[in-house]
Order: structure tokens, then C-alpha cells, then sequence
């Protein structure tokens, strides 16, 4: 008989915050916010716990944040900091097993069912995990620990923060069945309405239906949901691979219909995605937006560039049209918005020019230049507008 899967899933609390709390220890206990300018479209990257008892969340605009939460302290992105400690996080777990599986900065699945015979069991290296984390960055993170990624997942979420969960066989549908079906993967907001119009709030009531019953209310939807509601998921956990993409994408704690929000965000990870580009001294070829709605149902959509680049503007202007593009044919509130930026080649590639392109010269000056400033000022000392004539801006030389 196989052995059962240790699946670990380990999520940081309010990371980005509470990066920001350890570095300046007068922010703890504060409200604390991380965003844009609430005088512009600025929208909340994270939210400390302090600030989300008045209702406060990411992608909300931060004006908004501020309105409801007056006290709190605003501060920029600072992300190559989180990205430096998010570092610090991932050798903690390649320390354990090398299968971990990264979704984001703040959080990763790890499969140690190999690593048992050195270690102990899963919760025994949970707890060291968590500990570890704690020692080496003054953070907490709440863990999960299940025989699937599912139920790890659900269950590092349960208590959050500074949870520590484990379901097992024996307690599984214990904890499942009272909670919302809601908390299933593919269940957002307009699912989880239909299935309550038809007497179906909890996970144990879904689990009781049958395939002919809930095929009727979800459609090809049903299988996939009584295998989740039975605790049931195959899918391994994936480590790192050759990276042949760069991508940024956000979930937001509630869904985001409002165009210029979604544009606002875009704008900020088409920054970090160029940025990350320039740094590794890459260019790509195509851009794709990954557009995930309250029902879990995603799409992408991409566009192949004439020729690789690693210019803010020249990406800005393709997802820009991407997202208009999708905006006008089948719009819809979502629950995450991703950029991403692939067909990878070196920024040397390709034929070199006896007489250079003058515009795109001035936009590479412009991007060294802003690249300068937000290394130095953070991610927000200076930032583009969202507008379509973006690579209309001035002169490099006129911002010294």
C-alpha cells in the first residue's frame, strides 16, 4: 500500500504589514497599510490585522482604507524587502525538502513524505517550520498539514493568524462538514449563491448530494466539487522549475469589478515584471493577463510582442489593450489579476541596429532612471499613470 502524502502549506500573516512592523517596531499593534497614494487611483497591497477589523483588505483603493481607518499608517511597497525575506523563508523549507511549491512571496506548499524517515513527522517539522521562521524574521505564518494540497491549504487558513492545523483521515470530514462551501476551490460568490438557493450552505450538505442532483445546480462542476467536499485531491506539488516566465499577480479579499482599480493594479505589476526583467537582463516576447473570477473560473489572454523588449512603457501599452480588450467582450468581477511576461530571451539577443530606435532609447533612459528612484525611494517614489499616451512622458533628462 503507497504511502499517504505529507503535504505542508505554509501562508504568512499579513506579510507584507508585518515585514514592515518587524523592520520599524514602533508599527507594532498599529494599523498598518500598504499601498499606493490615496490621492491618485493607489489601491492597498496589505493590510495588518489592526486595520482589517474595520473592515480594510487588499485591492481596496486606499483612500477608501483610510476613510474607514483613519489612523492607520500608510506605507510604500517595498519590495525588493519582502522579496529579501521571502528568501530567507524559502531556504528554511528547501532545508526540509526540495519539493516546494511557491504561489506567491508569503506563501508555498512543501511535500515531505520523503523527508519523514530524517525528520519526523509532518507536524513535527510544521512546528519546526514555524519556529524557524519566527527565530530568523520575527514572523509568524500559520501552517497547514493534510494528505493533499486542498486540505492543507483550507486548513493553514483555519486559524489564522499563527494557526497550526492538521487534518487527517480520521478528522477530516469533522472539519469539513460544518464550514461553508464557500471554502471549496471553484466556489465563489455567485456559486455558493446558486448552491444556498437550493439548500446547499455547508460542505457536509454538498457532500450529501448526489451527481445526478448537483450536476443540474453546477453543471460539469459537479464531480470535481464532491471529490473536494469528500476531502479528495490528486494533484502533486510542483517545485521550481527553469524559469521560462516572470509574472506578478494578486487575489483580492473581496472581488474587483471597477475597471480603474484592475487598471491600477496591472500598471503596478507590469512595473515589477519590467523591472525584474531589466535586473535579470532579459526581454520577452509575449504578455499574458490571467483573469481569475468569483467562481475560481480562469482565463488568460496574451499578446505576442513584434519583437522581445523589457521596456515599462512598450509592456504597459500591450497589457493595457489586453485588459480593454477583455473589458469590453465579457468583463466581470474578479477574484485575481495576474501579468505575466514570457518567452524569455536575452536582451542582447536578436539584431542589433546600426541606427537605434531614438523613441525607445529615450523610453530605456526613462526606465533607468525610474528603476534609480524606486530602488533608492521604494516602490512608490515615482509612478506612471495608466493612461494609454504613457510613453509620452518626458525626457529622462528633464527629471534630474
Amino acid at each position: 500500500m503507497a504511502q499517504a502524502r505529507q503535504i505542508i502549506h505554509v501562508d504568512m500573516d499579513a506579510f507584507y504589514a508585518s515585514v514592515e512592523q518587524s523592520d520599524h517596531p514602533e508599527l507594532r499593534g498599529k494599523a498598518v497599510l500598504v499601498g499606493g497614494d490615496p490621492k491618485g487611483r493607489g489601491v492597498v497591497s496589505a493590510a495588518s490585522y489592526e486595520s482589517r477589523k474595520f473592515g480594510v483588505h487588499s485591492a481596496m483603493p486606499t483612500a477608501q482604507a483610510l476613510r474607514l481607518c483613519p489612523h492607520a499608517v500608510l506605507l510604500p511597497v517595498h519590495m525588493e524587502r519582502y522579496a529579501e525575506v521571502s528568501h530567507t523563508i524559502r531556504e528554511i523549507f528547501k532545508s526540509y525538502t526540495p519539493l516546494v511549491e511557491p504561489l506567491s512571496l508569503d506563501e508555498a506548499f512543501l511535500d515531505v513524505t520523503d523527508s519523514v524517515p530524517l525528520f519526523g513527522p509532518a507536524e513535527t517539522i510544521g512546528r519546526e517550520i514555524k519556529s524557524r521562521i519566527l527565530e530568523q524574521t520575527s514572523l509568524t505564518a500559520s501552517v497547514g498539514i493534510a494528505s493533499n494540497k486542498f486540505l492543507a491549504k483550507l486548513a493553514s487558513d483555519l486559524r489564522k493568524p499563527d494557526g497550526f492545523v492538521v487534518i487527517t483521515e480520521q478528522n477530516k470530514q469533522e472539519t469539513l462538514d460544518p464550514l461553508s462551501v464557500g471554502r471549496i476551490w471553484g466556489v465563489g460568490r455567485v456559486t455558493e449563491k446558486t448552491l444556498s438557493s437550493h439548500g446547499i450552505q455547508t460542505i457536509g450538505q454538498l457532500r450529501l448530494a448526489t451527481p445526478t442532483q448537483l450536476k443540474a445546480i453546477v453543471g460539469n462542476a459537479a464531480e470535481e466539487l464532491l471529490r473536494l467536499a469528500h476531502g479528495q485531491d490528486d494533484r502533486e506539488v510542483e517545485p521550481d522549475r527553469q524559469c521560462k516566465s516572470l509574472s506578478s499577480e494578486q487575489t483580492f479579499a473581496t472581488d474587483v469589478a471597477d475597471g480603474e482599480v484592475l487598471l491600477s493594479v496591472l500598471m503596478e505589476q507590469v512595473e515589477e515584471v519590467a523591472q525584474r526583467l531589466r535586473r535579470q537582463h532579459l526581454k520577452a516576447r509575449t504578455i499574458t493577463l490571467k483573469l481569475r473570477y468569483g467562481d475560481f473560473r480562469t482565463v488568460t489572454r496574451s499578446e505576442t510582442l513584434a519583437e522581445g523588449t523589457n521596456v515599462t512603457s512598450l509592456l504597459w501599452q500591450a497589457a493595457e489593450k489586453v485588459l480593454r480588450r477583455w473589458q469590453s467582450r465579457s468583463a466581470g468581477p474578479l477574484r485575481l489579476l495576474g501579468f505575466a511576461a514570457s518567452g524569455l530571451e536575452d536582451e542582447r539577443a536578436g539584431q542589433q541596429l546600426l541606427f537605434p530606435d531614438h523613441r525607445k532609447e529615450k523610453l530605456r533612459k526613462l526606465d533607468q532612471v525610474v528603476d534609480r528612484i524606486r530602488d533608492r525611494y521604494g516602490k512608490h517614489a515615482m509612478r506612471r499613470g495608466t493612461a494609454s499616451t504613457i510613453h509620452e512622458q518626458r525626457d529622462p533628462k528633464d527629471l534630474r
